[in-house]
């Protein structure tokens, strides 16, 4: 379906999701069927920036500020969390364009039509010393939104003289980037939820990647700075998870009423809406969402005011355990949202088909990124008590 043009460009990204939040609605079975977004649906995020909203204005992009980035990506998870989620992982990977020449993050973000970079998680890939670069080989998993990237960052361990080279102690980590043909794409992404990412594999075999092309993934120095760039890359993807989480657990909600006002429990007076359980999930639901959204809300505003007040290259760790938290609570607020709805459901919603199981899926998918996990709660307690704490992961 292609996008409707009827309507005048909008003067926001923000703007833009909402407009285009009903296309992304539209094809959201089609984008599960087909486990990547559609050609007419990509064409329309890429066209609107929504892929670019971190790329700094020293190269040529938006660089938004941090709660509207947030507000973005809770509109399209209002729509179909897998888009959601691609433009998550997208936009916030871009903020490696900040720690880049701006000659080549022009070239990466900027140049390129539509352009994404698609990444993977650890740094499993081989990147061997050579003169001007590196040559890099390995197979990588979880690359979300691969299939329309325009490039592909491959992590790596830096092999120098045969030996992994050390960085501060600790063996050195990169993004090598490439352009997408001089990887191959492996369909290994068979789940039963988010599968519109697209998250599949790649394979890189001894290419060549110029130097200016690939960036530290820890201690890069910041090439073009920015308040947005204070904000630690780990805590803007769980943020972000956490928009899509909520986005989805409002999608959730609303596929509730259309359930509520037809089905007629059997054994029972009334429709499912009549029935005081389902008028206390409801009321519930409710609660925790909105308590979950105000909480992510203050945080990312409060992350935001410090760093768009202090000249310090990275925010405090008060305002990073404080995102930390208030994105897990809302991964998880949003899992009881969908899990006590969709039992209030009954059978009626257990079939392949139903946007209600399409959501109990999707939701239970994100649980199990590494954004999501317990141990979150644990790593901020610490803090809370004055414990030493693992700052990596924040």
């Amino acid at each position: 379906m292609a996008p409707d043009t009827s309507f005048p460009p909008p003067s926001s990204p923000l703007e833009a999701a909402r407009q285009l939040a009903p296309l992304v609605r539209e094809n959201a079975d089609q984008i599960d069927a087909a486990r990547e977004l559609p050609k007419p649906v990509f064409h329309a995020l890429a066209d609107a920036g929504l892929y670019l909203m971190a790329v700094p204005r020293a190269v040529g992009g938006p660089e938004i500020d941090f709660p509207t980035y947030l507000q973005v990506i809770e509109e399209l998870g209002k729509a179909d969390a897998s888009t959601a989620w691609t433009v998550s992982q997208g936009a916030n990977w871009a903020t490696y364009a900040a720690r880049m020449s701006r000659e080549a993050a022009r070239e990466i973000w900027i140049d390129t039509p539509r352009s994404v970079v698609s990444n993977t998680p650890a740094p499993t890939a081989k990147a061997v010393v050579v003169p001007g670069g590196f040559r890099v080989s390995g197979r990588q998993p979880f690359s979300t939104g691969c299939k329309h990237a325009s490039w592909i960052a491959a992590h790596v361990q830096v092999i120098e003289n045969g030996e992994v080279r050390q960085r501060g102690g600790k063996p050195e980590a990169r993004y090598c980037l490439m352009p997408a043909a001089q990887v191959e794409l492996i369909d290994t992404w068979h789940t039963k939820g988010m599968r519109g990412t697209g998250t599949h594999s790649f394979e890189v075999r001894d290419v060549f990647v110029p130097e200016e092309r690939t960036v530290l993934t820890h201690g890069a120095p910041l090439v073009s700075p920015g308040p947005r760039y204070k904000i630690p890359i780990t805590l803007g993807f769980g943020a972000g998870d956490g928009m899509v989480a909520l986005g989805l657990a409002r999608n959730c909600i609303n596929a509730f009423f259309e359930v509520a006002g037809t089905k007629a429990p059997r054994n029972l007076t009334g429709l499912l809406r009549d029935q005081s359980i389902s008028q206390v999930a409801v009321g519930q639901a409710e609660a925790a969402l909105r308590a979950g959204r105000a909480f992510l809300m203050a945080a990312a505003c409060d992350i935001w005011d410090e760093a768009t007040s202090t000249d310090e290259p990275m925010v405090s760790l008060d305002a990073r355990t404080n995102l930390r938290l208030a994105a897990t609570h809302a991964i998880r607020l949003a899992a009881g949202i969908v899990d006590s709805l969709y039992t209030a459901c009954g059978a009626t919603v257990v079939f392949d088909g139903h946007l209600l199981h399409r959501l109990f899926q999707d939701m239970h998918v994100i649980t199990q990124h590494s954004q999501g996990r317990l141990a979150h709660y644990e790593l901020v307690g610490k803090h809370c008590l004055g414990l030493q704490i693992d700052e990596s992961r924040l």
